[in-house]
């Protein structure tokens, strides 16, 4: 058997033990703690990359092992999941690039093989190592994007949640910061929702915004004119007076809009 090739049967029979001492020596470099279930997660990970290793190091070129992608993809993903952070990955990445190299030369000069031929195997392991991190950060990227579009999407749905307090009185409570996407969101959901509760007065309540751009107030403002065309009564409260100038610099029309400072206001002055 060629000596490379012996190497590639030492890491895929021995995967296991390896894994477990090469996590030891990495973990001895950092310094920090490191929880008892992530190191033997890491154990598990590093089992597998060994065998794809000696997949890879048995044969006479740099095609990537079937599952290593994959395996990569799944590293980032549960990563994500988790709520870690990308840092958390990347930094480690260092480290475990030094103890393999030492390892495998270490192992390399045991089975006897040239100066040359543990170069190839190094080079072939950095090749992996990046191929690995490469594909576990676009993974985690990705998956963390997903989350928070559908986080995003959920408080969408919310920002255009309308709250009934009597008959035919409700209110829309805007909370945090609005975008175009939000205030979409809220004139799309609004006016089917008011119909379909039978409301007759409607009172947006402004006071809960932490940013509001002028734009998106004017697009927020022009659900009354909506809302009139099927004789719902508007009223908004909380306006802060900067964001009153804002808009009538825009051109906003607030003088035929009720306007009052609270939402306890605004249900008194409705007869």
């Amino acid at each position: 058997m060629e000596p490379i090739q012996k190497v590639a049967a030492y890491l895929t029979q021995n995967a296991e033990v390896l894994s477990e001492e090469l996590v030891t020596e990495i973990i001895k470099r950092f310094g920090f703690e490191i929880p008892k279930p992530e190191i033997e997660a890491a154990v598990l990970m590093y089992v597998n990359f060994l065998k794809f290793l000696g997949t890879m190091i048995a044969s006479s070129d740099n095609m990537i092992p079937d599952g290593l992608v994959e395996w990569s993809k799944g590293n980032g993903e549960r990563a994500a999941s988790k709520g870690g952070k990308i840092s958390d990955i990347v930094i480690r990445y260092p480290d475990t690039r030094l103890v393999f190299t030492d390892r495998l030369n270490n192992i390399g000069k045991k089975l006897e093989l040239t100066a040359d031929e543990i170069i190839t195997i190094v080079k072939k392991v950095n090749f992996m190592l990046d191929i690995s991190i490469n594909e576990t950060v676009f993974a985690f990227e990705r998956h963390s994007e997903e989350q928070l579009k559908e986080t995003q999407s959920q408080v969408n749905e919310l920002s255009a949640a309308i709250v009934p307090i009597q008959d035919s009185i409700a209110i829309l409570p805007l909370i945090g910061s609005i975008d175009y996407d939000r205030a979409q969101i809220i004139i799309e959901k609004t006016v089917p929702r008011v119909n379909q509760l039978g409301i007759e007065t409607l009172i947006i309540d402004f006071s809960g915004t932490v940013h509001i751009d002028v734009e998106i107030a004017n697009h927020i403002f022009n659900i009354r004119n909506i809302l009139q065309l099927v004789g719902v009564n508007t009223i908004a409260t909380g306006v802060r007076p900067d964001l009153a100038k804002s808009a009538v610099g825009l051109g906003i029309d607030l003088s035929s809009l009720e306007v009052y400072s609270n939402v306890l206001q605004a249900i008194r002055s409705i007869k």
